[in-house]
């Protein structure tokens, strides 16, 4: 009876801790199965991480987050206005080169050393800056590396404030031709003309060099250029960086402004001195002519009013383009340098170009308007083209700017 008994309450023990071995082999299979799936995901993951550490799978991995950058109607806007500026400049400071290449007369002039010496610093800034403004632009990051974003930067800083300092040459030579006529030769020889060239260049290349000693160049997102520019790394340096910026400013676009407004203002001056003389005479002349045509009498007074007019606006169209195309960018660069001011970068990049734009115009405000530079291109091109050169002088002339009533004001262009 008891050992019936033992063997009824073994089984019921074995019945009901059945279950509970179940529960304990699904458990470990459980386990089993996950440290199988986990070991297996591990060493997928890191296979994936090993391949994308090769090259190839780094250009998969780049390619596939890579998203096409979408192009906004100003930026395209900003890359055609950099792709004209840099076409027009380069075609019409090379043809400036070329007119002093074939022409022993323009050589032979003081003026065209400091011409020459704006033409290739225009003709190096469209071939190394604007190439790099318009990779800023497009790709809406450095375009190359650090050396060659500092590279340019440089030759930013030195060409823009050679090409100002040119300028600023030019209206001094002029305002000595104008107002001390007997005496330019003695004043204004080859060997001076070379030292206003040396200073510039040395000038230019002093805040060239102080800027690269201090790392100051670099890519700046708001110009998409390589320019003067502090990281954000060099607050430290804030204090020298805007007194550097300001003393470049005034040193170039200020000291160049003034001169010429001086040198400018004083030939008009004398230009209407002139002009005043030579209505005195004419009004005289048409006097005593007493049998003359009213139709000529009527055109000799035109021309009088426009001869007063040319001179005004040839000095405009000098200083109106060089505080048009550098007052903006010099501007924004200085409120810059406040805390709490953020420059938009659509201003900045547009401001970038009107200083480029600079470049394209000084071959038509200096050089090809003049009746000097018109003839040698004619000749130029008849030479091309094999046509008559008197043909193509007499279709030029139709334009021309200089005549022979105003001769008395010709040396202000």
């Amino acid at each position: 009876m008891n050992i019936v008994q033992a063997s009824h309450a073994s089984s019921r023990l074995h019945v009901r801790g059945a279950p509970h071995c179940l529960r304990e082999r699904r458990r470990r299979i459980v386990r089993m199965f996950e440290s199988k799936h986990g070991a297996r995901a591990g060493g997928e993951a890191r296979a994936e991480s090993n391949a994308r550490q090769t090259p190839h799978g780094i250009l998969r991995t780049t390619a596939a987050n890579a998203e096409p950058r979408e192009m906004s109607i100003p930026e395209f806007l900003l890359e055609l206005s950099i792709v004209v500026i840099a076409v027009v400049s380069l075609l019409t400071n090379m043809s400036v080169l070329l007119c002093f290449t074939q022409s022993a007369e323009l050589r032979s002039h003081v003026p065209g050393i400091f011409i020459l010496n704006l033409s290739f610093s225009n003709i190096l800034l469209t071939v190394i800056n604007m190439p790099a403004t318009f990779l800023g632009v497009a790709k809406g990051a450095k375009p190359l590396g650090d050396l060659f974003c500092q590279a340019v930067s440089f030759a930013e800083t030195f060409l823009t404030a050679n090409a100002m300092l040119s300028m600023a040459a030019l209206s001094m030579d002029r305002w000595v031709a104008v107002v001390f006529p007997l005496r330019y030769s003695s004043k204004m020889r080859y060997r001076d003309a070379c030292l206003i060239v040396a200073y510039s260049w040395l000038h230019s290349l002093s805040f060239s060099l102080t800027q690269l000693l201090m790392a100051w160049g670099g890519y700046s997102h708001t110009y998409a250029s390589c320019t003067v520019h502090l990281d954000g790394g060099k607050r430290s340096q804030l204090a020298a960086y805007a007194s550097f910026t300001a003393l470049f400013h005034c040193g170039s676009f200020a000291l160049c402004l003034l001169v010429l407004c001086f040198a400018y203002l004083k030939v008009l001056r004398v230009a209407r001195s002139h002009c005043k003389m030579i209505d005195v005479i004419t009004v005289h002349t048409l006097i005593l002519l007493v049998d003359i045509h009213p139709s000529v009498k009527e055109r000799c007074l035109a021309e009088q009013k426009k001869r007063r007019q040319r001179a005004a606006k040839k000095i405009s169209i000098f200083i109106g383009t060089f505080i048009l195309c550098f007052s903006p960018y010099v501007i924004t660069r200085l409120v810059e340098l406040l805390p709490s001011v953020h420059i938009p970068r659509y201003w900045g990049m547009t401001a970038k170009c009107l200083s480029y734009a600079k470049t394209s115009s000084d071959p038509f405000v200096y050089c090809l308007l003049r009746q000097q530079y018109r003839k040698v291109l004619v000749s130029i091109i008849s030479r091309v083209l094999r046509q008559n050169p008197y043909a193509l002088s007499i279709h030029s002339a139709s334009s021309t700017l200089d005549t022979t009533d105003d001769n008395c004001i010709a040396r202000i262009t």
